[in-house]
């Protein structure tokens, strides 16, 4: 049984790895800038250990890291910028380091360190190349998109009008990954330290294209949903960051082999998109009205 702390906790990636190392059976030290949140209290019913800790605050980080065997890092730019981001990693890595931690699973991007040009891509990749540098046993786990965005935002603004709009051309390949898979494989890596120590692993669960994302939605929300591809041009009054996202997504192209990865590790549920999509409560979601967001 390890003792893990877990950053971001109130979030969707740490979230989902507390919960995925709680059902395994180790105990699970919630980090949260909101410990008396509803999800904070969710994780406690379910065991967590929930305490305060925040980036800006290396002394709520020490006393949440004191003790602990290994952390689960996950950083972002969103809310504030990308040099925060690096800022707040290299702090968190620092704290991991002088905590003697004997594993930090740090959560990343699929493709961040292939040069993209991504803004939060490229701070996600100096944020991994500092772990690297500190002398903390580390493991890289780096998700393609989120599944779960589909649930609110931008798309589930479209969904209500039947459309699913997407800033990519309806027949160019996408790696999706929910959450929940997310958190099964960092829990798995965490608990497999001598295997999984050293490396830099990209993780998807299912690639299709927002053509077959759009079948898919129809099949799940009974709805007819068809996809149109948004101008990057509109994706860039909201955000130069997600625009370079989208283009590399258009050009480059997000690959991840899930078929290898489903192989390599059989103990991961690897939800297919259409799996996923067929758990949401549409008819909730549809009906509930949202402030039209940004695709991330």
């Amino acid at each position: 049984m390890l003792t893990v702390a877990v950053t971001g906790a109130t979030g969707a990636q740490g979230g989902a790895t507390a919960r995925a190392l709680l059902a395994a059976g180790h105990r699970v030290r919630a980090l949260t800038r909101h410990p008396h949140a509803p999800a904070a209290q969710d994780l406690r019913t379910l065991g967590a250990d929930v305490r305060r800790a925040a980036f800006d605050d290396r002394a709520s980080l020490d006393a949440a890291l004191a003790g602990a065997d290994a952390l689960f890092a996950v950083t972002t730019p969103f809310g504030t910028d990308t040099a925060t981001e690096v800022r707040q990693g290299r702090t968190l890595v620092d704290a991991a380091a002088a905590a003697r931690l004997g594993h930090v699973v740090l959560t990343s991007a699929a493709h961040a360190d292939r040069a993209t040009g991504v803004p939060h891509y490229d701070s996600k990749h100096q944020v991994e190349q500092y772990l690297r540098a500190c002398g903390v046993p580390w493991t890289v786990i780096a998700p393609a998109a989120f599944m779960d965005n589909y649930t609110g935002g931008w798309t589930l603004s479209g969904l209500r009008d039947g459309v699913f709009g997407w800033p990519m051309p309806a027949g160019r390949p996408f790696a999706l990954i929910p959450a929940a898979d997310i958190g099964a494989f960092a829990a798995l890596a965490l608990a497999r330290r001598a295997e999984f120590t050293g490396r830099r692993i990209d993780i998807a669960s299912d690639t299709l294209t927002p053509e077959q994302i759009a079948a898919a939605l129809t099949a799940a929300t009974g709805r007819p949903v068809r996809h149109h591809e948004v101008a990057l041009d509109h994706v860039r009054t909201r955000s130069a960051d997600l625009a370079a996202m989208f283009a590399y997504f258009s050009t480059t192209g997000l690959d991840v082999d899930t078929a290898a990865l489903r192989r390599a590790h059989p103990e991961i549920a690897w939800h297919s998109f259409t799996d996923w999509a067929a758990a949401q409560d549409w008819p909730a979601l549809l009906d509930t009205p949202q402030t039209e967001g940004t695709p991330a």
